[in-house]
């Protein structure tokens, strides 16, 4: 098969839960050449769904928040690692390509979310958008989603956190910087690598670096607070980056920066390796090697303390570095706490008859 580009994904993994299997046999592949047919599209396709619920509670004690929020499942961003590939299983899409091209929106979002935060129990706690899934994402642009549910946590005073990788983030700077200005609000971009080259082989319909790079640049002249996420690090893609990389965003105003090794988990594993011998067949063999090499001879690790940032030689290399480059670049320097006094508790209790 040819490589398929603009998508992270390069085939559709068996989805674990299905008792079928999709097979494209040779026969119909030679038939769709004969009639100059395309056996399938490359397309997107948008779908609503009607939840119930926006906030997921998160009992990981190494993620830093207590609940995320997710308006889309699936990401048409296409980022070849992203852990997020095996929640589309539980909708009944397959880890690969489905998880890029078909996207699920939750058009009520904004609706669910105030209706929790008005709920009588409900105290203010950290909540990350995009825990899972970009929260500015392509089709952001028309829904408006994330939009309407910054506008309810500003009404409510409650402060909440962002990770993109989209410089869409921009078109809600007024929201933003009201929310700032109450110390209500963190954003982190997640920027990968300095190189564009890199960028569209590896997360291959996010903004390109020179935006996100920007998009960092002007949030920060309009004091919202930034931190850079450098994530994951790939051994031998992206590692060798991470110096200059710290060094260019602290003189664009970002405050903090965090990063993880990647992890394989679930299916990403094979859809991952899938992709990567396309990619870099001259070296896929040694990112593969290296990659276990982080989690102690498995390209996945599940446990909690570990799993983010790796063990052995090579992540006890890639932390002496973020460690230089934070002393080199950001010493004296991090995001204020977020402010959870703000929160307006008589807006979240209705009015008493008694």
């Amino acid at each position: 098969m040819k490589y398929i580009k603009g998508r992270g994904a390069q085939h559709n993994l068996h989805n674990k839960f299905s008792i079928h299997e999709y097979e494209v046999l040779d026969d119909f592949l030679n038939y769709c050449e004969i009639e100059n047919e395309k056996h399938e599209t490359n397309s997107t396709s948008y779908l609503e769904v009607h939840s119930k619920t926006i906030l997921n509670k998160v009992t990981s004690p190494d993620t830093g928040f207590s609940y995320s929020m997710n308006p889309y499942q699936g990401c048409e961003h296409g980022c070849i690692y992203c852990y997020a590939r095996n929640t589309h299983e539980y909708w009944g899409y397959s880890a690969g390509l489905d998880f890029e091209r078909k996207i699920l929106y939750k058009a009520n979002a904004a609706e669910l979310l105030e209706k929790k935060l008005r709920s009588k129990n409900w105290k203010a706690q950290n909540i990350m958008f995009s825990g899972n899934t970009d929260c500015y994402q392509p089709i952001e642009r028309k829904l408006e989603i994330t939009r309407e549910m910054l506008k309810v946590l500003l009404k409510l005073k409650h402060p909440v956190s962002i990770i993109t990788k989209n410089s869409l983030i921009l078109r809600d700077m007024d929201l933003l910087k009201q929310m700032a200005a109450m110390n209500l609000v963190h954003v982190s971009i997640s920027i990968t690598s300095l190189s564009d080259e890199t960028r569209r082989v590896v997360e291959p319909r996010t903004a390109s670096i020179k935006k996100r790079l920007a998009t960092v640049k002007k949030l920060s002249d309009n004091n919202i607070p930034i931190n850079v996420m450098m994530a994951p690090i790939i051994p031998a893609i992206n590692s060798h980056e991470i110096i200059p990389l710290v060094k260019k965003v602290s003189e664009l105003g970002a405050r903090s920066v965090g990063y993880t090794i990647v992890r394989l988990n679930g299916a990403v594993g094979e859809i991952f390796t899938n992709w990567l011998m396309k990619a870099y067949p001259d070296r896929g063999s040694k990112i593969i090697n290296q990659i276990k090499d982080c989690h102690n001879g498995s390209l996945n690790d599940s446990h909690y303390g570990s799993r983010m940032k790796g063990e052995g030689k090579i992540a006890e290399q890639v932390s002496m570095q973020f460690k230089l480059a934070r002393k080199l670049y950001l010493k004296g320097i991090g995001l204020i706490p977020l402010d959870f006094n703000r929160f307006d508790k008589k807006l979240t209790n209705q009015f008493k008859l008694f």
